[in-house]
């Protein structure tokens, strides 16, 4: 074959002479690695074609891997050992890696658990799904509704892993939540963008790793994107228009698509496909440049930059529209914020009622419903509760004597178990700031709450004095107060067992780690990508392109 010209991009770019018959792949990384200044040979890979070219056994000569006159060859750096870190400590920073995702498997998976099935959260917030104009949704059986809600998790913190520039670890939890939206009914998961927009950022992590076994998939997972936010989004989005009232929040999205899909095209040899969609990437990174002059005015009406760089873009530069997206986006805060105050006080009232025996909260709902007929609150979540929410058995049994006073007799012995509860906490608080325990006791046992208690052991003369109108013998023991009147009583009736939450063994670390991002995040947040990095990759490649035009000529 001959001399040959290779075309080498990456950590070098140029073209190289080289004896295609003669010259091996070793051969070649030693060349491109003293014209990188890289550090040797073993700090790059070399990948033609899609394939990385592997040393072998040294004897196979470069013609006999396929690699012909103009080829074109990427040189990819890869990490090495410059601070001399141990394989011990590389081994155990992998491990506690490691032990980290599992964690955050775990905590999703007990999340999604607890918060799909209507069981009373022991948190006091609740997971839901909403669309993108904050409305609740119910998407198929309880089984897709933990799927989506898990997979949405680790999506949003696979995402805060892709802004702090931690790839790894984001492509690890973005291949969780892949697994998890993949339990979910596939009818389902076509109707929404969140499985394509997860694909899309699996691609961004091979990308900025410059993993160079990724080129194999990347195209596959970039067709399986485009056509999954064709049929979210409507062609040319058009549906998701017509819902954004015309805003354009998907131009970033597209942006980082195309970008990854010239670069596939590019490696894989189709030129001119790579030049067409670059280009178009291009165009929109150049539509999403917000004027400096533009950013600053909606900034001297008090916002911040980000959220007016957002509005702007997603509002096609028009600062009227951006504007009232901005007033539009801060009511929905409002609302929101008011929504789960809302919500908060609504857990807290149904822990007061217990679950039912199938450990399911108590309806509010179907609880208002009986209360404006006419039964008395606590009697009537009681019945919901014994009924599974069942409004009709919980009905019979109201209007039903005596299954009526087996209700009441329910209700008395959880406002024991209550006042038996807090009791034993005001206790062990105030023991806990120094007073005798026997003191406490009788103090909590006179007053009933722990303010007035303090306030009594404050007032004694040594801090530690007795109620006098309660002998001591008398308070031995004693844990509740029930208007007033002491009781020792241990049991709660007989659905006690059935009125309290079971104990769940929570990571609260990795819980709050997740919750967090589905918190601070909003309808936008999935499509507010920054293009910097974008921009900067586009012009790379495009310069590639022109170079090989240029050398083609």
């Amino acid at each position: 074959m001959g001399v040959g010209k290779l075309k080498i991009g990456g950590s070098w770019s140029g073209v190289l002479e080289v004896e295609l018959d003669d010259w091996t792949v070793a051969m070649l990384r030693q060349e491109v690695a003293i014209r990188s200044d890289c550090g040797g040979p073993h700090c790059l890979n070399l990948i033609c074609s899609g394939r990385v070219l592997r040393d072998g056994d040294g004897t196979e000569k470069l013609s006999q891997l396929g690699v012909k006159n103009n080829s074109k060859i990427l040189a990819s750096k890869v990490s090495t050992d410059q601070e001399g870190k141990s394989v011990k400590d590389e081994f155990l920073a992998e491990e506690e890696r490691s032990n980290r995702l599992s964690r955050l498997k775990a905590a999703a998976t007990s999340l999604s658990s607890r918060h799909a099935d209507g069981s009373l959260p022991v948190e006091d917030f609740n997971l839901e799904l909403e669309n993108q104009s904050g409305e609740k949704v119910q998407l198929g059986s309880e089984t897709d509704q933990r799927a989506i809600m898990m997979g949405l998790m680790l999506h949003a913190n696979a995402k805060a892993l892709i802004r702090r520039e931690q790839y790894k670890d984001a492509l690890e939890v973005l291949t969780m939540g892949e697994e998890a939206f993949s339990l979910c009914d596939p009818k389902l998961i076509e109707m929404v963008d969140n499985v394509s927009i997860l694909q899309i950022d699996m691609v961004w992590c091979y990308f900025m790793l410059h993993d160079i076994s990724w080129l194999s998939v990347a195209g596959v997972r970039l067709s399986r994107a485009r056509k999954g936010i064709e049929r979210a989004h409507g062609k040319e989005s058009s549906r998701l228009r017509v819902l954004q009232g015309g805003r354009y929040p998907e131009l970033a999205l597209h942006l980082r698509m195309e970008l990854l899909e010239g670069v596939v095209a590019y490696h894989g040899g189709q030129l001119q496909k790579s030049k067409n969609v670059l280009t178009a990437a291009q165009a929109k990174y150049f539509q999403l440049q917000v004027p400096d002059e533009t950013l600053s005015l909606l900034m001297s009406m008090g916002y911040k930059e980000r959220e007016s760089k957002r509005a702007l873009r997603m509002n096609n530069l028009d600062v009227g529209s951006a504007v009232d997206f901005l007033v539009e986006e801060k009511m929905k805060k409002a609302q929101k914020r008011e929504e789960n105050l809302r919500r908060q006080q609504e857990i807290l009232e149904q822990k007061q009622y217990g679950v039912t025996p199938l450990r399911k909260a108590v309806d509010i709902q179907k609880l208002n419903e009986l209360v404006s007929i006419g039964f008395e609150k606590e009697l009537a979540a009681e019945a919901l509760r014994k009924n599974e929410n069942d409004t009709q058995s919980a009905l019979d049994d109201l209007t039903n004597p005596e299954t009526n006073s087996s209700l009441q007799n329910e209700v008395i012995s959880r406002k024991r178990k209550g006042l038996r509860k807090a009791a034993t906490a005001a206790i062990e608080k105030l023991v806990s700031m120094g007073f005798d325990r026997a003191s406490v006791e009788a103090a909590v046992g006179a007053f009933g709450s722990e303010e007035a208690a303090l306030n009594h052991l404050l007032e004694q003369p040594n801090g530690n004095a007795a109620n006098p109108s309660v002998p001591l013998a008398e308070t031995q023991g004693t844990q509740v107060v029930d208007n007033g009147v002491l009781n020792t009583e241990q049991g709660g009736g007989s659905g006690a067992s059935q009125t309290g939450p079971s104990v769940v063994e929570r990571d609260v670390e990795m819980e709050e780690e997740l919750t967090e991002e589905l918190q601070n995040a909003d309808a936008y947040s999935d499509y507010d990508i920054e293009v910097i990095k974008e921009g900067e990759a586009i012009a790379h490649y495009l310069a590639l392109l022109n170079s090989a035009d240029n050398n083609n000529a």
